[in-house]
């Protein structure tokens, strides 16, 4: 199978160490990482994925707001130049250790981080990066 993400989230699934905005948002975001630990195929989309399904039917989900869409922009950047891949809707491919490593690293070091401006969990994945990524889902 394929998981369908956005761009953004090539950065907060980085960082994941089970927390999330609802208990079913971080019990998806558990189950989405697993799948891309093990291997499975991502594919950029536009728009809510894979990860945002379970807020979905809030009255009115983030995952429709423009600030959400600059930071898929902002993130297809960072991270498309870091792994000299085009990162737009179709784009396919699997992050594997090497690649989880260089992203780590350039997330580390602040290099990947401009999708990150106005998130709320910015301090968290910063604390995250800080202690080696210890406890994260990639660990």
């Amino acid at each position: 199978m394929t998981v369908r993400l956005r761009p953004h989230h090539l950065l907060c699934i980085l960082t994941f160490v089970g927390k999330g905005y609802t208990p079913a948002f971080t019990a998806n975001m558990a189950v989405i990482v697993g799948r891309l630990a093990e291997g499975e195929e991502i594919e950029i989309i536009e728009g809510p994925d894979a990860i945002c399904a379970p807020l979905l039917d809030e009255a009115a989900p983030h995952c429709h707001r423009e600030s959400v869409v600059e930071r898929d922009l902002a993130a297809a950047a960072d991270v498309g130049g870091l792994l000299a891949l085009t990162i737009k809707p179709g784009t396919r491919f699997v992050l594997d250790e090497a690649r989880i490593r260089q992203l780590r690293h350039a997330f580390a070091k602040g290099r990947t981080r401009s999708a990150c401006a106005g998130c709320d969990w910015r301090e968290l994945c910063g604390a995250v990066a800080a202690s080696g990524y210890a406890g994260s889902a990639f660990s």
